[in-house]
Formats: structure tokens, sequence, C-alpha cells
């Protein structure tokens, strides 16, 4: 059964940084790939960051580009979000999710709970 587990959420100043952890269990992540989503109060879930397992290659929003950063510990089975510089614009509940890679992108079939960010000005 796959689980995938978020943490590091919380409070943080704009301008200030935060790391999101994923940590991932239950099968072999190796074939798929790994995502970021957020979801804003009122708004819809919007695609952060793509990393895929097997070539570490990564994709981005626009608006998460030079400031976010997604990562792989393979020993960890966990996958990070790195947010520098963050903005009031993305306090949301950002969630981790995994699917198979399809083409250049991935079919998510699996979600975490989610955390929560949030910024204040």
């Amino acid at each position: 059964q796959v689980q995938l587990v978020e943490s590091g959420g919380g409070l943080v100043q704009a301008g200030g940084s935060l790391r999101l952890s994923c940590a991932a269990s239950g099968r072999s992540f190796s074939t798929y790939a790994m995502g970021w989503f957020r979801q804003a109060p009122g708004k819809e879930r919007e695609f952060v960051a793509r990393l895929r397992w097997s070539v570490g290659s990564t994709y981005y929003a626009d608006s998460a580009k030079g400031r976010f950063t997604i990562s792989r510990d393979d020993a960890k089975s966990t996958v990070y979000l790195q947010m520098n510089n963050v903005q009031p614009g993305d306090t949301a509940r950002y969630y981790c999710a995994a699917g198979p890679a399809v083409g250049i992108g991935a079919r998510y079939d699996y979600w975490g709970q989610g955390t929560q960010v949030t910024v204040s000005s």
C-alpha cells in the first residue's frame, strides 16, 4: 500500500524559506514521477513541481521557477520541496503526489494528506 506523508509546513514570514518533505513508502518509485501541488482556499489545485525519480529530471511551474527546488533522497525514499523567498501568494496546502511517468508528465495515482504553508507579510 503506497503511502505519502508530507511534513515541514508552518508559518513563515515573506522572504523566508521552508523545506517540505514527502516520505514515500509501499513500493519502488524508480519508475514513478513525484509531484508537488498546492491548493489555496477558494482556488483550484495547481501544479508546483515534478521530479522523475529514476533520472532526477525536474520541471517547475512558472510561479516556482527560481525560488523552489524539488529533490529526492533515495536512501530515505523522500522527496523534498525547498521553498525560498516565499511570498504571501504561496500560502496554500501543499500536497505530494506519485504516479507512473507518462511521456513528459505523469499520472498521479497516489496523494498525501498535505501540509499547510502560511506566509505572513
